[in-house]
């Protein structure tokens, strides 16, 4: 008789929807399996001693059993609950957003620690109060970057020359920055100003987020965050759905501090 196969690793939970009267169908991100599916069976009893600690973005080291279809969460003990993102509306919205871009990204059973580093350290900024506009351009940034869609922000995608603090294009199809003297022949090329290039180009070589050191203008953030984006969207060719939940929290939010 064969043995039930177990194993434990650093898991950030992405999604769960409820199953049957007290079970709850949790997708994962694991530090060492990769995006996993597994069933926390009476997790949502009172008596629960594993519900604290799978909610939803919570960092926490979890004990896996093999199954057929699901595996099976036996224990969870949590790392860090990152609570002040989770009782925070705009920091939950953010972390939605960065939940759906993970989710999107990979398929199930692909290990990428890399990846699960920075989500946890994303998530780690928001619950922080880190500028949340400034974290979620950070991360997908480094999310492309980690699942091999790095944007060429330093050179014309298309002559190599490296770029001059000048009005260049973005181009999403050929995947980076071009500039003046080939944005002609890049038809999908837009216009990326000056200051928000710069802005691409430090995040690309800050490792976290909250190490960046320099206050950004509302809109250059705002635009850079809206670059990344749509290119993250074309890659994964759909729209995500987490970034319109954020603009109307954000709308909210700015309605009642008005008030």
């Amino acid at each position: 008789m064969s043995r039930v196969r177990t194993y434990r690793t650093q898991s950030v939970v992405l999604r769960r929807i409820d199953f049957g009267e007290a079970d709850r169908i949790l997708t994962l991100f694991t530090q060492t399996e990769g995006k996993v599916k597994a069933i926390a069976k009476g997790v949502r009893r009172i008596a629960s001693r594993s519900s604290g600690h799978l909610e939803l973005f919570a960092h926490s080291d979890v004990l896996f059993a093999q199954g057929r279809d699901l595996d099976v969460v036996t224990q969870a003990e949590t790392i860090r609950s990152f609570r002040a993102l989770r009782e925070d509306l705009l920091g939950t919205a953010h972390a939605y957003y960065l939940a759906e871009l993970v989710d999107a990204l990979t398929e199930e059973r692909q290990p990428n620690p890399r990846l699960f580093t920075t989500l946890v350290q994303a998530l780690a900024a928001l619950d922080d109060s880190f500028d949340p506009r400034l974290v979620v351009s950070h991360f997908i940034l480094s999310a492309l970057d980690a699942t091999g869609f790095r944007p060429q922000v330093t050179e014309c995608v298309l002559c190599r020359t490296p770029l001059r603090p000048e009005m260049n294009g973005f181009d999403r199809a050929l995947g980076g920055a071009v500039c003046p003297r080939c944005s002609p022949a890049a038809v999908g090329a837009r216009p990326i100003a000056v200051n928000v290039l710069k802005l691409l180009r430090l995040l690309q070589r800050t490792e976290r987020v909250v190490d960046l050191g320099v206050r950004v203008p509302l809109d250059v953030s705002r635009e850079a965050e809206r670059l990344l984006r749509e290119y993250a969207e074309g890659i994964l060719e759909h729209q995500l759905r987490a970034p319109a939940f954020v603009a109307r929290v954000r709308e909210v939010t700015a309605a009642y501090q008005l008030g």
